[in-house]
């Protein structure tokens, strides 16, 4: 009798114990543990900025959540934990610039829309409206022009073609960017996450989400 032929692996051990299917996540196996771990360890521009440590996606995300909380319209907690959990699939998929992604196609892009679904309903998020998800992509870029010229190394003009003038934004997120665009210890980035995400599930409406043991 032949043997059956088991489908290649497509799931990865996490660190809290979980078994993530990265083909067909369970919210069941999402742990914001997990989650921080992970992007405090995925370098932003593959690691091409400048300073002693990685920009990680985690300082990234939580840029993004600083400069689209300072937009109309991205104030709320749920919009701003949007925000911070944009980029979260990539603790597992990791981060490729979007260059490379766009000549990849839909494989990647298809991988990473299914992990946010599981992560969106781990943590009982709705689907962004269409003018939310506008929101995130704005901030989204605005983050990566200022982080291009200030720690990956393009000329202001390069940055503006690419990624759009930065605009002039209210005080206090000039105050949230300087201290988010300092390239920090993995560990530091990972505390800083934990403790942003469990800022904005405290401050939504109802019982925020349980980690699970």
């Amino acid at each position: 009798m032949k043997a059956v032929k088991q489908p290649p692996r497509a799931w990865q051990r996490m660190l809290s114990g979980r078994r993530l299917d990265l083909l067909d996540p369970s919210p069941l196996d999402v742990e914001i543990a997990d989650i921080a771990h992970g992007l405090a360890r995925v370098a932003r521009w593959n690691g091409q900025t400048h300073g002693p440590h990685v920009f990680s996606v985690a300082q990234h995300s939580l840029l993004v959540e600083a400069i689209g909380g300072g937009l109309a319209g991205g104030d709320g907690p749920a919009q701003r934990l949007e925000l911070l959990l944009h980029d979260a699939p990539e603790y597992v998929i990791g981060d490729i610039i979007s260059p490379l992604k766009a000549a990849i196609g839909d494989a990647y892009k298809s991988v990473e829309r299914r992990l946010l679904g599981a992560i969106r309903r781990r943590f009982e998020l709705a689907p962004p409206s269409p003018a939310l998800a506008r929101l995130v992509k704005r901030a989204d870029r605005i983050a990566a022009a200022i982080e291009a010229v200030r720690i990956a190394g393009f000329s202001e003009d390069e940055a503006g073609r690419i990624f759009g003038r930065t605009p002039v934004l209210p005080d206090v997120v000039a105050a949230d960017i300087e201290t988010w665009i300092v390239c920090r210890p993995t560990a530091e980035a990972q505390a800083c996450y934990l403790a942003r995400f469990a800022a904005l599930t405290a401050a939504l409406p109802g019982e925020p989400p349980r980690a699970r043991s």
